[in-house]
């Protein structure tokens, strides 16, 4: 297992409990969504809002499309719990039972992605939408480097402390694999501003977003270690102004549960125009080059 899911959980409680203040990344998200959701000339009359601590809920609902409006969090206590309470990696929905679930910034925390995406699949009626955002690949890039090359400089060896994060090709593939239809994913990088590093790391705590890997020491993180890797932090990774710079990668996904009237491709074989024609173009024999009088070569 890669993530401590009980402690995923209970971060992200106390990242609530404290009032969410720093929780810009999900309100871009939920921004996101509801440009999205407004794209799509459908209604969903069961939706789910998956993991975002009732922020998307309140996009699904203001957005008109959504009937009922279900926040299922693993979240239990608090302001604005939800109406569900799971874990992400056992989901309860019964099968064909919903008509868009959206799951924003929860499932890279996930040990059985694939998993998680094929019991939504299941959970959604046919031609049932899917939207999830994930943290991609390139997210806190600069701050595994610096802590990694302060730990070995002071240490001589690495422990992991940042959790790694799929890439745009491997979740689009995932979304295949789960057997959604007319699957999509595309990217959108931002690039947060700090004035040091434990400014980021304060920010990270009051995300819920600190390591919860199975692996990670059990013991805080030396003052030395922390001060050492600010400094190459800065080094290697700061503006003229000073302030450091943090990528934050997004990985946008959505998929449809098949239905016979969604669009096919065509079978090898079957189109009935010519692209020539399409084109306006002449069509010449392999290997014959324009303007030489159809002689072919010489």
């Amino acid at each position: 297992m890669v993530f401590d899911r009980r402690l995923v959980a209970e971060r992200r409680r106390r990242a609530f409990a404290g009032g969410g203040s720093a929780d810009f990344l999900m309100s871009y998200v939920a921004e996101d969504v509801a440009l999205r959701l407004a794209a799509v000339s459908r209604h969903f009359p069961v939706a789910v809002d998956l993991g975002s601590g009732g922020a998307v809920a309140d996009v699904l609902t203001s957005s008109g499309k959504c009937d009922t409006v279900w926040r299922a969090d693993a979240l239990a206590a608090g302001p604005g719990r939800p109406d569900l309470v799971l874990d992400e990696e056992a989901l309860p929905f019964a099968p064909a039972s919903l008509d868009l679930v959206v799951a924003t910034l929860t499932l890279q925390a996930v040990n059985d992605l694939p998993g998680s995406f094929a019991q939504i699949r299941r959970a959604l009626k046919p031609d049932g939408l899917m939207l999830a955002a994930v943290a991609g690949g390139d997210t806190l890039t600069e701050l595994r480097e610096s802590l990694l090359a302060a730990e070995v400089e002071l240490t001589g060896g690495a422990s992991p402390r940042v959790a790694p994060f799929a890439d745009l090709r491997a979740l689009a593939s995932l979304l295949q694999r789960a057997g959604f239809a007319l699957p999509v994913a595309d990217t959108d990088r931002l690039t947060v501003r700090y004035p040091n590093l434990f400014a980021l790391m304060a920010d990270l705590r009051a995300l819920g977003a600190t390591s919860s890997l199975t692996d990670r020491l059990r013991v805080p993180a030396r003052r030395a270690l922390l001060v050492r890797a600010a400094e190459i932090y800065a080094e290697r990774f700061s503006d003229p102004d000073g302030r450091i710079r943090a990528t934050v990668e997004i990985v946008s996904l959505s998929g449809w549960a098949p239905h016979e009237s969604q669009q096919k491709p065509l079978a090898p074989g079957s189109a009935k125009t010519r692209l020539a024609d399409a084109l306006g173009a002449t069509e010449r024999p392999a290997g014959e080059k324009a303007g030489d009088g159809g002689g072919g070569r010489t």
